[in-house]
């Protein structure tokens, strides 16, 4: 009998312990959501947007913006976080598959620190080319860029936000694949890189598709090729690189995760009003004016695919040299 009360005790107490999260969210204590990038941005917005689209499942969610080392400062801060499903953050291309191998030093570990809850978002970068280059060298296709990058050794150049951004990585992932030679100059930001392209200081970059599609529209820009592996849906006229160098994948996703230990009925719960508030139809229409494509998945699912990400950017990184200490 007293075996009985000691199991009855313990399964009690366990009770309590994984039903305060959600009992301290019924009582009104808001959730906070770490977004480690400044505000204003694709990730800031579309975190905003999904915070407020939960608040009748999850009750207030108040999003705080913690920028920083590339990201590292928001994501150490959700990883050293109580795991009481009361803070959950942004996990991002960036910081949980580039920066482990980028930095020489991580404030947390990008695989075991984290309980992963749902990707959010793909945004697709784009092979863009200065639309006057193209021109005058006559570059209507990618086939016709890594023609003339292997007729011209060295007579092109592309720029990026810096060493180690995606679009230097996609940019000496492309060089690889094509057998080419390009000069990689590096910008501080993503946005000084792109003026550069639109001034013709540089000949191609690989951008964000959500900050190049303005120019594209405008025709400063000509796009080339998307990164995802297949067609973007937000740009379906454009080819993949893949159809011409199969394999190749460099796109930019994010998505939530909460700190490690956090309960998994607690996990749940999260992932089904989050999954819930990327696939209605109205986030949706307003993702896809940013040119994101929402892929709600299971925790488990996107445990996995970031795993995939974490080995495919070692690999990646290591081949690019770049290095911040």
């Amino acid at each position: 009998m007293a075996t009985m009360k000691h199991r009855l005790f313990a399964f009690l107490a366990l009770s309590f312990v994984l039903a305060v999260p959600a009992l301290a969210q019924s009582q009104g204590r808001p959730i906070r959501l770490i977004v480690p990038y400044a505000p204003g941005g694709p990730i800031d917005i579309t975190a905003r947007a999904l915070a407020e689209r939960v608040k009748d499942s999850l009750g207030t969610v108040i999003v705080e913006n913690r920028a920083g080392a590339g990201g590292n400062i928001g994501a150490d801060a959700v990883a050293k976080a109580a795991p009481d499903g009361l803070t959950i953050g942004i996990a991002a291309t960036a910081t949980h598959a580039v920066n482990p191998w980028l930095y020489s030093k991580m404030p947390y570990k990008a695989d075991t620190d984290f309980a992963p809850i749902t990707q959010m978002l793909r945004v697709p970068n784009v092979l863009v080319i200065n639309a006057e280059t193209a021109q005058r060298l006559n570059i209507q296709s990618l086939q016709d860029l890594i023609a003339y990058a292997k007729a011209n050794p060295g007579k092109l150049n592309y720029g990026s936000g810096g060493n180690g951004s995606a679009g230097h990585l996609a940019g000496e992932l492309f060089k690889a694949q094509a057998g080419i030679y390009a000069v990689h100059i590096p910008y501080n930001g993503g946005n000084p890189a792109q003026l550069a392209l639109l001034s013709g200081q540089v000949d191609f970059n690989f951008d964000n598709l959500a900050t190049a599609s303005a120019n594209i529209r405008a025709g400063k820009l000509k796009a080339l090729a998307v990164t995802t592996l297949k067609r973007s849906p937000v740009l379906p006229q454009v080819p993949a690189v893949a159809e011409a160098l199969p394999g190749f994948a460099v796109d930019t996703w994010w998505g939530l995760v909460a700190p490690a230990g956090t309960p998994r009925d607690v996990v749940a719960h999260l992932n089904q009003a989050f999954v819930a508030a990327l696939q209605a139809p109205e986030t949706q229409a307003r993702f896809a004016a940013l040119m994101a494509e929402p892929v709600p998945t299971t925790p488990d699912a996107f445990a996995a695919f970031m795993k995939t990400e974490l080995v495919k950017y070692e690999k990646l990184v290591k081949a690019s040299g770049a290095r911040v200490d």
